[in-house]
């Protein structure tokens, strides 16, 4: 008999990484086979659904947890560390087998406190996102289980063979706070946008859009540049499928979904190396990378994809080859069923 999974994340309505690599899991056939729950702990609501998401959660971990055999906690930045340790406590008290799957990356340094240190000393096997991560870990505590590189899946989504190369638009799709680098991506894109007349950027995701305002008018690009929104299903498709470039210039990632979700659609991705990304992208390779926060480079990237058609395709064929091989979801299903099999 395969070993039952009670998996703890936060809400299946949730925005965000870790509801997006539950999602993609829960479809998969290592879901039946060890007969996995969703435990819902957080919703990015206001204070009273979060409060109640999180203690139902509780209390139907509670109730469930003697009739399992392993428990899968997601954490990411410190409050989601802090909200699970509670869960990992009791999955410890009543013996059973825990998996820490930490969903953040070039930021541990910065948010690392005693409850991660208890996790990841404590827990049978850590998964992170990167071997950055995972290095990183290991100075910092000696790990009673093993500690392994899980990769976030990239989107099941049907092919399309069109190269991207007529539409004219780089896009960028994260939250709109100065961490991702939306601002510097519009200053970049303003350096470049004279000599590119025909070319516009979009800016998909919620966030305080009136700085991003502010910064394209003072190029001159208010009138190219475009403020999308949230998107996701049919909408999020037309976007990412009609779109030519994408950039996400983050000064910090575990291994960033927008990215995963680009390369599905077989777009030329421009972005940093930061989390999980040095692992896989090379410059000039697979994908175009430059510093966090240097603007200046980030718009001579931009200017090398717009003018360079062959390059396009070239980046295009590889973000699609990732997708199949690396990233596909039937393989990185297939090992975490085998993890769960060594508990």
């Amino acid at each position: 008999m395969k070993p039952k999974v009670l998996v703890v994340a936060t809400s299946k309505k949730a925005r965000g990484g870790i509801a997006t690599v539950v999602s993609a899991i829960s479809k998969q056939d290592v879901w039946k086979e060890h007969k996995c729950c969703w435990i819902n702990t957080h919703i990015d609501k206001g204070y009273a659904l979060k409060l109640w998401y999180l203690l139902s959660g509780l209390l139907k971990y509670i109730i469930l947890l003697p009739f399992y055999h392993i428990v899968h906690i997601h954490v990411s930045t410190r409050v989601s560390a802090n909200r699970k340790y509670i869960f990992f406590k009791l999955a410890r008290l009543f013996g059973k087998k825990t998996v820490i799957h930490l969903h953040c990356g070039s930021q541990l340094s910065k948010i690392w406190n005693n409850k991660y240190e208890d996790m990841f000393t404590n827990c049978n096997i850590c998964l992170t996102l990167s071997n950055s991560i995972k290095e990183y870990i290991l100075s910092r505590v000696s790990p009673k289980g093993k500690i392994e590189v899980l990769y976030n899946p990239c989107p099941n989504v049907t092919k399309n063979n069109t190269i991207k190369s007529d539409n004219n638009t780089i896009l960028f799709a994260a939250t709109l706070y100065k961490a991702k680098g939306y601002l510097d991506l519009i200053e970049a894109f303003g350096k470049v946008a004279k000599k590119y007349p025909e070319w516009r950027l979009l800016l998909a995701g919620n966030g305080d859009k009136q700085e991003g305002i502010e910064m394209a008018k003072k190029y001159g690009v208010e009138e190219r540049v475009e403020f999308l929104g949230w998107i996701k299903d049919k909408r999020k498709e037309e976007i990412f499928r009609t779109s030519t470039i994408f950039c996400l210039p983050s000064y910090a990632e575990g291994f960033p979904m927008a990215v995963l979700d680009a390369w599905a659609y077989g777009l030329p991705v421009i972005t940093t190396p930061v989390g999980g990304i040095p692992d896989i992208v090379t410059d000039g390779k697979n994908g175009l990378l430059f510093t966090p926060g240097d603007t200046t480079m980030l718009s001579e990237k931009l200017e090398l994809l717009i003018g360079d058609t062959t390059l396009r395709q070239r980046l295009s064929y590889e973000a699609r080859k990732l997708a199949d091989t690396t990233f596909n979801i039937k393989t990185i299903s297939k090992y975490l069923s085998g993890i769960y099999a060594t508990l």
